[in-house]
């Protein structure tokens, strides 16, 4: 049997283009640099284009050695590796922040810093959402998709340099909004607050992602297309419009970081809010349900329950998400009708998404004697049911009655973190679990009970911070419209805050639970890849890198 043997793509077009985009970026910062429009860019742009240059000396070092490394009869692990470990890294760094900012809350007078103005609320809430959303989210997203496409298709990741482009280019994307975000710079749009030439430079390197993802589709060995992929394909698509759309802006100066939206009052609200739902939706949703329709079946060895079921959670998913984005303007100057179709569809919702937890809940038929003997698939299946709890949850949130006593309070913050620590960290943490194993062929990971007391610690911490924010959020909302015999307010807003102060602080100790495991987490997997395998775990099958011939 003859094997191909590997070899290395040297200096290619491929790598003359990301040369000449890094050349680019890199005279630009020096522009910037040295003669830019307001301080905030000047200072900036020092970390912009040393994040340029070292992308030129990259390429030229890597090519220098003969290029990259490409071998047709395997799949390409390494960036995946790379992307388990950065996920890793943004995961903690991300649930750190939000911890000293839930503390920050709690202890205003104990945790402000007057003379570190970036070491306070304002400037570090973003950096902890985009980290954790985008610099974690993100991350995992990228590493699934990039081995579940592969393994699904029977063929090599495309693109030679590019998918590393998206990675490393990825990485600098979020270094440069978390350096912007602590010197003051943002759009002030919620999930969207990178400025103009940060959003420009990820319209580029999501370009790439799609491209490396639709060539690989393309060609695939396998003629059908999983299900998985319809998702993360219509994550990438989706969110490149939105990000699109929503970033439209016109800078101030060219070597400047301030710029003008391209809309404005009602119309950049409901811009903003058919991106900010969406983002959930197409982001924090779409994509986690393409790593449970992978994963899940996966880990315990099952087929998906209902193959029909998956494909009618897709384009009823799919059609009915994009117009729920208006349930966030309730009670503002959007005309009611456009309120309440966003209400509508917001309900409508509830249907697709219970059929995707329950898809993935039974695919387990068979099989639930794992849950007691396999922590991953009880992380992994308690993720979905999270799914599911926060899928009804929304809907009713976004009734207009309810909605007048829930917006602008904990409890809103309540059902978002509900989402994002129960399914997104949950599913991710089980996906990883799942890959590390897998790309460093190893038996297991180095602990089981380590995943065990991982799994425990952080249920605690999300049933800790979403019960506290629920009895505050809608103590909050009472507080707020409660009367006295004469008609006036019967309680000051300082009133509220003070009632609030126990809640928050319960809310800080299940964000302190929830990141120590992540900690733990980090630490075995740490370990794994060291080789430090200290219990076998019989469900654990180091998975091939040679592209095999059945679909996997």
């Amino acid at each position: 049997m003859a094997v191909a043997a590997s070899t290395k793509t040297g200096f290619d077009t491929q790598a003359m283009i990301v040369m000449g985009i890094c050349a680019v970026g890199f005279l630009w910062a020096l522009i910037s640099a040295a003669a830019g429009a307001d301080a905030a860019i000047r200072i900036h742009a020092w970390v912009i284009g040393a994040g340029f240059l070292a992308g030129m000396f990259g390429m030229a070092g890597v090519y220098s050695g003969g290029g990259i490394e490409t071998d047709k009869t395997q799949y390409a692990e390494n960036v995946i590796k790379y992307g388990v470990i950065a996920s890793m890294f943004w995961g903690v760094v991300g649930l750190l922040v939000g911890v000293v900012i839930a503390f920050q809350l709690a202890f205003p007078e104990l945790l402000s810093f007057p003379a570190i103005p970036e070491l306070n609320f304002g400037r570090l809430r973003p950096l902890h959402t985009s980290a954790v959303i985008f610099a974690f989210g993100g991350n995992v997203l990228i590493a699934t998709s990039f081995y579940v496409v592969q393994r699904t298709s029977r063929t090599r990741l495309a693109g030679g340099v590019w998918p590393w482009f998206v990675f490393w280019g990825y990485q600098f994307f979020i270094v440069v909004a978390a350096t912007g975000y602590l010197l003051g710079i943002t759009q002030g749009k919620e999930y969207a607050e990178p400025e103009w030439y940060a959003d420009l430079w990820l319209t580029i390197v999501w370009v790439a992602y799609l491209f490396v993802f639709m060539a690989t589709l393309m060609r695939r060995k396998e003629p059908h297309i999983y299900v998985a992929n319809w998702f993360f394909l219509a994550f990438i698509v989706t969110i490149a419009m939105l990000h699109v759309v929503n970033n439209l802006a016109v800078p101030v100066s060219i070597i400047g970081a301030r710029s003008y939206g391209a809309f404005a009052g009602v119309q950049d609200a409901l811009t903003q809010w058919w991106y900010g739902h969406n983002a959930v939706g197409f982001f924090l949703t779409a994509g986690f349900l393409a790593i449970m329709y992978y994963f899940i079946p996966k880990r315990a060895e099952r087929p998906v329950f209902s193959y029909r079921l998956s494909i009618i959670h897709f384009w009823a998913l799919i059609f009915i998400y994009i117009w729920a984005g208006p349930h966030h303007l309730h009670y503002t100057a959007l005309p009611e009708w456009a309120q309440t179709l966003g209400m509508t569809f917001s309900i409508m919702l509830w249907m697709p998404s219970w059929g995707g937890m329950i898809n993935g809940l039974m695919t387990l038929s068979g099989a639930w004697d794992k849950l007691r003997t396999d922590p991953v698939i009880r992380m992994l299946v308690v993720s979905v049911a999270f799914y599911g709890m926060s899928t009804f949850e929304g809907p009713v949130m976004s009734v207009r009655a309810v909605n007048s006593l829930s917006h602008y309070t904990d409890w809103t913050i309540g059902h978002v973190h509900s989402g994002a620590l129960g399914w997104v960290g949950f599913i991710s943490f089980g996906a990883i679990y799942c890959l590390v194993p897998w790309l460093w062929k190893r038996a297991g990971m180095y602990s089981k009970a380590l995943i065990e007391w991982h799994f425990w610690i952080a249920t605690l911490g999300i049933i800790l911070y979403i019960t506290s924010m629920w009895v505050s959020g809608i103590m909050q909302g009472l507080m707020w419209r409660a009367y006295d015999s004469l008609g006036f307010l019967e309680f000051s807003f300082i009133q509220t805050v003070e009632a609030m102060k126990p809640y928050y602080i319960i809310r800080g100790l299940g964000g302190v639970l929830y990141l120590a495991g992540a900690v733990l987490m980090a630490w075995n997997v740490y370990k794994t890849i060291k080789g430090d395998v200290r219990e076998k775990d019989a469900s654990v099958k180091p998975q091939s890198a040679a592209i095999a011939s059945p679909a996997e």
